[in-house]
């Protein structure tokens, strides 16, 4: 007798494990064998950076040249020595980085030109973030409202504190408040000055009505309006919540101010179509349509909501959601 050439343990695991793709994914023996190449593959690429720094890196150790070396010391030098201005935000500037003024003169901060400025000494990118604070409507009522602006040394404002010079503010000077918006005409409007919409029908409404509702822009309207279209309009509220893309602040919106007092569109459950069932929300399957229809066709009209019960693939939910909107 020949004796049976042993199989390897590997080579078993191997084949093991294609048939459990094949089995599993209903895979052919080709794809099986694709598939376990693939996560092999996978396998290795995420191993590879730990492998490459566990063991290749070591192997080929970099030593830093005598010049990197001295390099390095000499930034650590300077670091050492660079101390920060107390009270600085960001700590990025020190006393020997501020660039000394051409000339001290007196200048009030709220009308001085950049170029002045600039040559008392104030370094140009905080000229640039004071002449933004100006332009914004932001005003310097006190002198030393001066170190509000983002990392402001305190030394420099220190040298120039006995020349600011502030004129007296008019009320008509004032900030704007942020809450307030300048139309082109000049007029200004509050948003206190907003009307506060009034209860209205949520069933005959245009989507110019809903966009007077807080968090209701055109998009959220138009689809507002669609939604209650295919329905044949809302019977209760709780509909609200059914709308894709409503948060519960808009909904809580809708519920204050929509009221329901047209009553909704009723569709004739025993002479709708199949079209007209699926294009309805709550039946949007024209399979299902279809399969009411032809049941209608085989036993008859509908009598009433309960009949619509014996169609086994119409589930309750949905016969509850429809069954204000049928009519028999």
């Amino acid at each position: 007798m020949k004796r049976q050439k042993q199989v390897p343990i590997s080579y078993r695991m191997w084949k093991n494990t294609l048939h459990v793709l094949q089995d599993f994914f209903g895979l052919s023996r080709k794809e099986a064998r694709g598939a376990m190449v693939l996560m092999i593959l996978c396998f290795l690429i995420l191993w590879s950076p730990f492998v490459f720094r566990r063991w290749v890196l070591p192997a080929f150790p970099v030593q830093p040249s005598a010049a990197e070396f001295r390099m390095l010391d000499s930034i650590a030098r300077a670091l050492a020595t660079r101390s920060t201005v107390p009270g600085s935000k960001s700590g990025a500037y020190v006393a020997g980085d501020l660039a000394p003024p051409r000339k001290l003169f007196a200048f009030d901060p709220n009308k001085a030109s950049p170029e002045q400025l600039t040559a008392l000494g104030i370094p140009p990118f905080l000229v640039k973030r004071m002449d933004r604070f100006r332009q914004k409507g932001g005003h310097f009522y006190r002198k030393e409202q001066l170190l509000k602006i983002y990392d402001f040394p305190p030394d420099l404002y220190k040298r120039l504190e006995s020349y600011i010079t502030l004129s007296p503010v008019q009320k008509t000077d004032a900030p704007a408040s942020p809450f307030h918006k300048t139309s082109e005409t000049g007029r200004r409007a509050t948003w206190q000055e907003r009307k506060v919409p009034a209860a209205f029908d949520i069933n005959t409404a245009d989507t110019t009505r809903l966009t007077r509702l807080k968090g209701i822009g055109s998009k959220l309207s138009a689809r507002i309006v669609k939604f209650r279209d295919a329905l044949g309009g809302f019977h209760s509220v709780a509909q609200f919540r059914e709308i894709y893309g409503l948060d519960s602040a808009v909904v809580q919106e809708l519920v204050r101010f929509g009221k329901i007092e047209t009553p909704v569109k009723l569709l004739n459950i025993n002479t709708a179509t199949v079209e007209q069932l699926a294009a309805h929300p709550y039946l949007r399957n024209r399979r299902l349509a279809g399969i009411i229809v032809s049941y209608r066709t085989q036993h008859g009209p509908f009598q009433h909501a309960a009949d619509l019960a014996k169609v086994k693939v119409l589930d309750q939910e949905t016969l509850r959601k429809m069954e204000p909107y049928l009519t028999f």
